[in-house]
């Protein structure tokens, strides 16, 4: 008997989408957060796959998620370039499909939009997100806070998020330029897997609960992980805070723990989608943008540099053409949570 079993995205989704409709939540719901899901395994991002099926369930089982929320587009002025959605108390994932077209068609118009998405549980990484938008001919910028897991740069107690931030930009008949990343030196999903896998971590990525260096997985999420880049992250991150925090009037990261009262479940807040047209912002001057742009990739590849996301777009194409490819302990997880539901968490 073999050790692993291959699905294609399709049947990935029937099952995922199975899961959670049993566990409560909507059409809309599931789907949407199938699909993000499903498109990590897609992507050889483990992480963000379906891994993270428990943490939605156990979210849902501890009533901090609304499973049948339908997302609303909240009354803005006819010209405006903000876009804002109400998730309802449901995920992020669904209510950012609602207002992307509306984004999109704001900020051809203008050359500019933002989408404020409000009262969400944010799921995943942000890579989706601006994949999305960038198919749509648009550069983007994406960000939320998070809960307080990470010590500002000098501190020793969390206070920031994780707070990734993600950007990217259309190219023409290619996949896009993409990055996406946590502000902390490491998502905490990782330091989780490092867990699991009874692995140590690198140094410099986690202090323990008296602010102490530590490579320990279980002492860094008892304490506080770090800031990338020192105060340089610390201050990107502090950003995050303020403008997809404060500024939107959604929960900033000590709040969000405050909330939840754990960093077991998905994190409620709320999230900021910045959207740009090239052409608009490049208008009356020399060149086309992205004519421009595929230059400064190809000098950046010239030099044996590798742009970002290019490893998920090869695991991309191979899981597309050969299936994906899940272990025997994944199936009997995945099987574990069909026929239990929200009694497979506890």
């Amino acid at each position: 008997m073999t050790d692993t079993s291959t699905l294609t995205l399709a049947e990935l989704e029937a099952r995922v989408v199975a899961i959670f409709r049993k566990a409560g939540m909507n059409a809309i719901q599931a789907a949407a957060v199938t699909r993000v899901i499903t498109a990590g395994e897609r992507d050889a991002c483990k992480s963000h796959g379906i891994y993270r099926i428990e943490g939605v369930l156990r979210t849902i089982k501890a009533g901090k998620v609304t499973p049948d929320a339908v997302p609303e587009v909240q009354p803005q002025p006819e010209q405006s370039a903000i876009v804002k959605v109400n998730a309802r108390g449901g995920f992020a994932n669904p209510a950012f499909e609602l207002g992307l077209p509306l984004l999109a068609e704001r900020a051809r118009t203008s050359g500019l939009a933002a989408l404020v998405i409000n009262d969400c549980t944010h799921f995943s990484a942000l890579w989706p997100e601006v994949e999305a938008v960038a198919a749509e001919g648009l550069a983007a910028i994406v960000m939320c806070p998070s809960y307080a897991t990470v010590a500002p740069a000098g501190g020793n107690k969390p206070l920031l998020g994780t707070n990734p931030l993600a950007f990217g930009w259309p190219r023409p008949d290619k996949t896009p330029y993409v990055y996406d990343f946590a502000t902390s030196v490491a998502a905490r999903g990782e330091i989780e897997l490092h867990r699991r896998a009874g692995k140590k971590l690198p140094e410099g990525w986690a202090i323990d609960a008296n602010g102490e260096p530590t490579i320990e997985p279980e002492a860094a999420l008892a304490g506080a992980m770090l800031p990338f880049g020192g105060h340089k992250g610390s201050a990107i991150s502090t950003m995050v805070e303020l403008l997809a925090g404060i500024m939107i009037g959604d929960l900033t990261s000590p709040e969000v723990l405050d909330y939840l009262g754990t960093t077991t479940l998905a994190p409620r807040h709320g999230e900021l989608v910045l959207a740009f047209s090239p052409k608009a912002f490049a208008a009356g001057r020399t060149g086309d943008p992205f004519a421009r742009a595929e230059l400064l990739f190809e000098a950046i590849a010239g030099q044996g540099a590798r742009l970002p996301s290019q490893r998920r777009y090869t695991a991309r194409v191979k899981s597309l053409a050969e299936g994906i490819v899940l272990t025997k302990a994944e199936i009997e997880q995945l099987d574990r949570q069909l026929a239990l539901g929200l009694d497979s968490v506890g």
